[in-house]
């Protein structure tokens, strides 16, 4: 059986392992690796592929689950909290794009209409590019990738009003006003049929399927929904992309939505690498090489115009300068739905063939420089700091009634920041929270010591007392922010405990190298409460498996430690010099044996090589206790030994 389409998929395919391994070789994102092999597999360059127009179609897939893997990641609260984002910030970046792009044609001499059709077209962006950006590098979560994800979820709706407008534009009729009123009440009624439909019947769906047990039905029912969801939207005038990311959403909300993720997540690769594609292979080399001066002025004019008029965007809903640039630099190229207007347009006699090629031209340049103009907004935000003479955002009170001493400061208020948060109030360390999203530094005003701020800057920190902290953690998804924050927090502070988290192992030595004193790795500290888990279900005893932990933790980061440390205490020893030992605070809890008795009389030293260092009674610290020494029920002992030891005699301590 013959299958027309199956030849240039084959092509496509074993033409992009090539480019993808020549694009890895020089360290250029596969994004642009894609991009450029839909350029050389195009009808004008190399005219591998026949049939471009179904590989158009299979693209529109990768969008698709694109979207509705991003709504099953999010839930329907998280939405409601970025409304303010998606509805002022995406507005303003719109129209403030439009009105930009209308005035500039005018002023060239070109009619009104064609003014503003072009100001919708490049009002777009590519949310498939910097979506699967963001995704690589783990800043999906960052107050940025929140940010992106608003105003691209706002510009998938605007797209319905700006194709209705296209006839009466064109002069064409069509386009009064009642039907933008109609397309108005129709979107409206979409997401109250969604929240019904998530509300009632996807999870009496779900619950079924699950039933069954059945991985295969789960995937299928998923998909399924996923696609008829997208359909439905598209056949009432929105996009296929818009409903596919209802569609993610209402499947949010379901226990096992990570599982059916997980079976969506190969479909999403494989499509959307098909987009990026296709884009590339709509692309007329013949006119890019004609008229390649005016094209690359264009696309440099276009980034530049398109991240100015996001700037305004990010500070209408309070966020900082940082965020700000890092979020107008994400969406400074031309967007996918932008193909659909200009095709639109041509129809309709708004843009000539040859204007559109060099559209075209220029957008794909936009979208194959996106990578690298997302990767240098840390250093376009450190110039602007400097040129401006910026001091960072600040709240206007301060941090305490009086200067802070020996407290913690909290970077990030996630899960884990809220968790280190709650321990800390409970063990009564004084803290402050430093956060770069301004809604949740609204939340959480009222019941935390909350503010908002840029921790890598060195103004920041110091008004927040780093030289008088004595331990800085970092608990944020930007893994650039991440190395910033590390980096100044050391220099300013040479004494003060860093510690940081991260997502993958291999982060860990650089994060040591710029000063952090203790790295966490996501996957490493997962794999380990992996095997605890099944340790414990083999019935292990939990000492042993505490053995094994500490053990493979020493193990693991004794490969990683900083080569030289500040100062000379005995936990840089135990680094440097003491190798295999640690010392570990324990607290006496009410009914220990040990409570009430002398040092000399717990035999801890003779039968469990374990050293009481130092003991903390109520507010007052005993170096080196004697044996005479007497440990009372609340006191916390200092322990030195080694990791083994430690572990045998910490049954003790319990009450």
């Amino acid at each position: 059986m013959e299958i027309p389409l199956l030849p240039d998929i084959v092509k496509l395919f074993c033409l992009s392992i090539g480019v993808l391994l020549i694009c890895h070789k020089i360290k250029i994102p596969p994004i642009v690796g894609f991009l450029l092999t839909g350029v050389l597999c195009g009808p004008t360059a190399l005219g591998l592929v026949e049939n471009t127009h179904a590989v158009e179609l299979l693209s529109e897939v990768g969008v698709v689950l694109l979207l509705f893997t991003i709504g099953m990641e999010m839930s329907g609260e998280e939405l409601i909290r970025l409304r303010k984002p998606i509805f002022v910030g995406g507005t303003v970046q719109v129209l403030l794009t439009i009105a930009a792009s209308a005035l500039i044609l005018i002023a060239c001499g070109r009619p009104w209409q064609e003014g503003i059709m072009f100001g919708c077209i490049a009002s777009l962006s590519s949310t498939a590019i910097v979506l699967s950006r963001l995704q690589q590098k783990a800043q999906s979560e960052s107050p940025h990738g929140r940010l992106i994800l608003a105003v691209m979820i706002f510009q998938d709706i605007a797209v319905v009003p700006m194709m209705l407008v296209i006839p009466f534009l064109a002069g064409q009729g069509g386009g009064d006003l009642t039907q933008l009123l109609f397309s108005a009440l129709r979107t409206v009624a979409i997401l109250g049929g969604g929240w019904l439909l998530a509300k009632h019947v996807v999870p009496w769906i779900i619950k079924q399927v699950l039933y069954t047990r059945s991985k295969e039905l789960l995937l299928m029912t998923v998909l399924g929904l996923c696609f008829a969801i997208a359909m439905g939207t598209a056949y009432l005038g929105l996009s296929l992309a818009l409903g596919a990311f209802l569609a993610g959403l209402l499947l949010a909300g379901s226990e096992y939505s990570l599982n059916a993720l997980e079976g969506v997540l190969p479909f999403k690769e494989v499509f959307t690498s098909l987009f990026f594609i296709s884009v590339g292979m709509l692309l007329d080399v013949n006119v890019f090489f004609e008229h390649i001066a005016i094209i690359v002025c264009f696309a440099a004019i276009l980034i530049v115009q398109k991240a100015l008029f996001a700037l305004p965007a990010a500070f209408a809903v309070g966020y900082p300068v940082k965020t700000a640039i890092l979020a107008a630099l994400s969406l400074a190229q031309i967007g996918e739905f932008s193909f659909v207007l200009a095709r639109s347009a041509v129809d309709a006699g708004l843009l000539d063939p040859t204007g559109y090629q060099m559209f075209l031209a220029a957008s794909i340049l936009t979208m194959l420089l996106t990578p690298s103009v997302m990767d240098q907004g840390p250093r376009v935000s450190s110039l602007v700091y400097r040129l401006f003479h910026l001091k960072g955002t600040l709240d206007e009170k301060k941090a305490n009634d009086k200067e802070m001493h020996d407290h913690l400061i909290i970077v990030g208020f996630g899960i884990g920041g809220q968790h280190l948060a709650r321990t800390a109030r409970e063990a009564g360390i004084p803290y402050v929270i430093l956060e770069m999203n301004p809604e949740t530094v609204a939340r959480y005003r009222d019941r935390e010591p909350i503010y908002g701020g840029d921790a890598s800057l060195p103004l920041v920190l110091e008004h927040f007392g780093v030289h008088t902290a004595r331990v800085i953690t970092v608990v944020i998804s930007d893994p650039s922010a991440v190395r910033a924050i590390t980096a100044t927090a050391r220099k300013l502070n040479p004494k003060l405990h860093i510690v940081v988290r991260t997502r993958f192992l291999g982060e860990v030595q650089e994060l040591k190298q710029l000063g952090a004193d203790d790295v966490i790795s996501e996957d490493f500290e997962t794999s380990i409460e992996i095997f605890s888990r099944v340790l414990t279900h083999y019935m292990v005893p939990v000492q042993t498996i505490e053995r094994f932990t500490n053990n493979i933790r020493k193990e693991q980061y004794r490969s990683v430690r900083k080569p030289h440390m500040n100062g000379s205490n005995l936990a840089t020893l135990t680094d440097e010099l003491l190798t295999g030992l640690e010392v570990v605070a324990c607290k006496v809890e009410q009914g220990s044996p040990l409570a009430e008795r002398k040092l000399m009389e717990t035999d801890l030293r003779q039968k469990y090589g374990v050293t009481v260092v130092g003991l903390r009674h109520e507010d007052k610290i005993i170096a080196s206790p004697g044996g005479m020494s007497v440990l009372h029920a609340g006191d916390t002992a200092f322990l030195f030994a080694a990791p083994d030891a430690i572990t045998e005699a910490m049954p003790l301590f319990r009450g």
